[in-house]
């Protein structure tokens, strides 16, 4: 059987601030039996614009977008963020119903996939060989995984995967860290509460580790456990998936 082609899809924070978690998603790809290919002309996928209103600008980013991943040669589109792969599926759809692009689109559309939904949904993986991470993890819902991509039990599934790797639920999953983009900039007050409840939630648990799909959520938490010093740390499943390699 001939190995799946992926064309891969980095978003501007994991390329600006956590390449390696880019690298952690390329290994685990290549491990499990993928051809992973990188084309270095993409850029965004024009969240930032569409969330601040730039209608207009988001649509430019678009365009490129679906001229960036309709490769005939790649089978699937992967993101270790669900909330590109949100915007790619929603937003896009309404930006380009009335498009000429639009068969187009959906046939891009119908390839994007999140990574760990890639790896239960399409690869249907049962066992990640090498995984090992002897610490207790929570995990956090991002909310354009929950709600946008229906994303629950699928990253639950693969950290049950990791050998030494304990998972404890914390109150309120499925509750906003408050990041949500400019969210952040514009209420800031608000967002590191909700940041604030998040992490002692996480921290109720004894977990040592948040766990989550998107670096946005992550980033937000982080900064939020460095200013006030608290004893826990974040992770993109990506990174927790190849421990131990």
């Amino acid at each position: 059987m001939a190995k799946p082609v992926v064309d891969i899809f980095i978003p501007c924070f994991i390329d600006q601030l956590f390449p390696e978690t880019a690298w952690s998603m390329v290994k685990l790809l290549e491990a499990l039996g993928c051809t992973v290919k990188y084309n270095t002309n993409q850029t965004c996928c024009g969240q930032p614009a569409f969330n601040a209103g730039f209608q207009k600008e988001c649509r430019q980013v678009a365009d490129k977008f679906l001229d960036d991943f309709s490769s005939e040669e790649s089978d699937y589109i992967v993101a270790p963020s669900a909330s590109c792969v949100g915007m790619i599926r929603n937003a896009y759809a309404d930006m380009f119903v009335t498009s000429s692009n639009f068969v187009k689109y959906r046939t891009m559309e119908r390839k994007v996939f999140e990574l760990t939904e890639f790896l239960t949904d399409v690869l249907q993986v049962t066992s990640i060989p090498g995984a090992r991470l002897p610490a207790k993890v929570t995990y956090h819902d991002a909310c354009s995984a929950l709600r946008e991509c229906g994303i629950k039990e699928g990253p639950r599934q693969l950290l049950g995967m990791v050998e030494g790797l304990t998972l404890t639920e914390m109150r309120e999953t499925e509750t906003c860290c408050g990041f949500g983009g400019t969210f952040a900039v514009k209420f800031d007050a608000i967002s590191v509460a909700m940041a604030e409840q998040k992490v002692e939630n996480a921290l109720a648990t004894g977990a040592e580790y948040i766990v989550s799909t998107d670096t946005s959520c992550l980033m937000h938490l982080q900064a939020y456990i460095k200013h006030n010093n608290k004893p826990i740390k974040v992770m993109h499943i990506a990174d927790v998936l190849t421990q131990g390699w």
